[in-house]
């Protein structure tokens, strides 16, 4: 891909209860905040409902948007198995609307993205949602969720030519 070519690259933060998304653009040396939100499901639902939930409306951003790629996290292991599972699930569905339209995925762990992000792999939350807001010259800082959306698209935006070679 031509360094001048624009590629827009959606952003996921996966969880069962809030999926966050940011859609970015990286247009030469140029980062352009496209779009970002948070998909809330109901605590009510049952999980498979939340997950078509979370499924059907990631593709309707994947079909409005038409990304180039996209970025997620890692699975990572927390110490709570049951939440570990359930982001896992919730990280299925996305990875599945993704390869259903036809979307080149890529994965991060969240050190690497901090690292990019902030230059220090064990940077806070706050510190990475800081970032986003100053890269993407946004008016305020996104919903937690959102901005770690943002961050996961920011970094592959940034880190994407390395890993090719």
């Amino acid at each position: 891909m031509n360094s001048n070519t624009p590629l827009l690259i959606l952003g996921i933060d996966p969880g069962s209860n809030i999926t966050g998304y940011g859609l970015v653009k990286k247009q030469g040396s140029q980062l352009i905040h496209i779009d970002n939100g948070c998909l809330t499901t109901k605590r009510s639902q049952e999980l498979p409902q939340r997950l078509h939930s979370i499924h059907a409306s990631l593709r309707e951003i994947i079909q409005k948007y038409k990304p180039d790629c996209m970025a997620i996290e890692e699975v990572f292991f927390a110490k709570n198995v049951s939440s570990s599972l359930r982001l896992g699930e919730a990280r299925g569905v996305a990875l599945l609307a993704a390869a259903q339209e036809g979307v080149e995925i890529f994965e991060y762990s969240t050190r690497v993205v901090k690292q990019a992000l902030t230059g220090f792999g064990q940077a806070q939350k706050e510190q990475v949602q800081k970032m986003v807001q100053k890269l993407l010259k946004l008016p305020e800082v996104a919903q937690i969720d959102a901005s770690d959306a943002l961050a996961l698209a920011i970094c592959h935006a940034n880190t994407y030519k390395m890993r090719s070679l």
